[in-house]
Protein backbone atom coordinates (compact mmCIF):
# COMPACT_ATOMS: atom_id res chain seq x y z
CA UNK A 1 0.00 0.00 0.00
CA UNK A 2 1.24 3.01 -0.95
CA UNK A 3 1.63 6.22 2.27
CA UNK A 4 -0.24 9.00 2.18
CA UNK A 5 1.73 11.97 0.65
CA UNK A 6 0.49 15.13 -0.50
CA UNK A 7 -0.12 14.05 -4.21
CA UNK A 8 -2.64 11.30 -2.56
CA UNK A 9 -4.11 14.22 -0.59
CA UNK A 10 -4.45 17.01 -2.82
CA UNK A 11 -6.06 13.94 -5.38
CA UNK A 12 -8.49 13.57 -2.52
CA UNK A 13 -9.33 17.02 -1.62
CA UNK A 14 -10.04 17.96 -4.94
CA UNK A 15 -12.46 14.35 -5.45
CA UNK A 16 -14.01 15.35 -2.72
CA UNK A 17 -14.91 18.98 -3.33
CA UNK A 18 -15.96 18.21 -6.53
CA UNK A 19 -18.31 15.39 -5.08
CA UNK A 20 -19.83 17.64 -2.53
CA UNK A 21 -20.38 19.94 -5.11
CA UNK A 22 -22.28 17.10 -7.42
CA UNK A 23 -24.18 15.85 -4.53
CA UNK A 24 -24.96 19.19 -3.58
CA UNK A 25 -23.65 19.14 -0.19
CA UNK A 26 -21.29 21.18 1.65
CA UNK A 27 -18.30 20.36 4.15
CA UNK A 28 -20.29 20.91 7.35
CA UNK A 29 -22.27 17.62 5.95
CA UNK A 30 -19.09 15.27 5.47
CA UNK A 31 -17.91 16.71 8.70
CA UNK A 32 -21.26 15.50 10.64
CA UNK A 33 -20.83 12.05 9.37
CA UNK A 34 -17.28 11.79 9.65
CA UNK A 35 -17.36 13.54 12.91
CA UNK A 36 -14.49 15.94 12.06
CA UNK A 37 -13.93 18.09 15.11
CA UNK A 38 -14.25 20.96 11.91
CA UNK A 39 -15.95 21.66 8.57
CA UNK A 40 -12.37 22.95 7.86
CA UNK A 41 -10.68 20.68 4.79
CA UNK A 42 -7.78 20.09 6.21
CA UNK A 43 -9.95 18.70 9.21
CA UNK A 44 -11.76 16.93 7.11
CA UNK A 45 -8.72 15.07 5.51
CA UNK A 46 -6.95 14.16 8.49
CA UNK A 47 -10.10 11.92 8.99
CA UNK A 48 -10.08 10.62 5.91
CA UNK A 49 -6.29 10.12 6.17
CA UNK A 50 -6.45 7.93 9.59
CA UNK A 51 -9.33 5.64 7.41
CA UNK A 52 -6.88 5.55 4.38
CA UNK A 53 -4.16 4.47 6.99
CA UNK A 54 -6.15 1.77 8.67
CA UNK A 55 -7.37 0.29 5.33
CA UNK A 56 -5.65 1.96 2.60
CA UNK A 57 -7.44 2.79 -0.87
CA UNK A 58 -10.02 0.28 -0.55
CA UNK A 59 -10.83 1.53 3.14
CA UNK A 60 -11.23 5.16 1.91
CA UNK A 61 -13.84 4.14 -1.11
CA UNK A 62 -15.75 2.18 1.55
CA UNK A 63 -16.09 5.22 3.75
CA UNK A 64 -16.99 7.69 0.68
CA UNK A 65 -19.89 4.90 -0.62
CA UNK A 66 -21.09 4.16 2.50
CA UNK A 67 -21.51 8.08 2.96
CA UNK A 68 -22.94 8.22 -0.69
CA UNK A 69 -25.25 6.07 0.16
CA UNK A 70 -27.05 7.20 3.67
CA UNK A 71 -27.13 10.76 1.40
CA UNK A 72 -28.97 9.18 -1.17
CA UNK A 73 -31.24 7.30 1.34
CA UNK A 74 -32.10 10.37 3.24
CA UNK A 75 -32.43 12.19 0.14
CA UNK A 76 -35.47 9.71 -0.97
CA UNK A 77 -36.70 9.93 2.51
CA UNK A 78 -36.85 13.95 2.37
CA UNK A 79 -38.91 13.77 -1.26
CA UNK A 80 -41.61 10.85 0.35
CA UNK A 81 -41.71 13.43 3.56
CA UNK A 82 -42.39 16.43 1.16
CA UNK A 83 -44.61 14.59 -0.99
CA UNK A 84 -46.58 13.38 1.94
CA UNK A 85 -46.95 16.96 3.24
CA UNK A 86 -48.21 19.12 -0.05
CA UNK A 87 -51.70 19.34 1.02
CA UNK A 88 -52.94 20.07 -2.18
CA UNK A 89 -51.18 16.89 -4.23
CA UNK A 90 -54.57 15.43 -4.14
CA UNK A 91 -56.71 18.28 -5.15
CA UNK A 92 -53.99 18.99 -8.01
CA UNK A 93 -55.05 15.25 -9.34
CA UNK A 94 -58.92 15.80 -9.26
CA UNK A 95 -58.77 19.24 -10.75
CA UNK A 96 -57.21 17.32 -13.52
CA UNK A 97 -59.67 14.39 -13.78
CA UNK A 98 -62.23 17.41 -13.80
CA UNK A 99 -60.40 19.37 -17.00
CA UNK A 100 -60.42 15.86 -18.45
CA UNK A 101 -63.82 14.98 -18.09
CA UNK A 102 -64.92 18.82 -18.93
CA UNK A 103 -62.82 18.41 -22.16
CA UNK A 104 -64.73 14.91 -23.27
Amino acid sequence: MEKWNQNIEKEISLLIKDWLKQKGKTQKDLRIILKAGSDRMPALMEVLKEKYRSGGLAELAGVLCDIEQRWSESNSTNEEEKKAEDPFGQLDLLLEEIKEDCNT
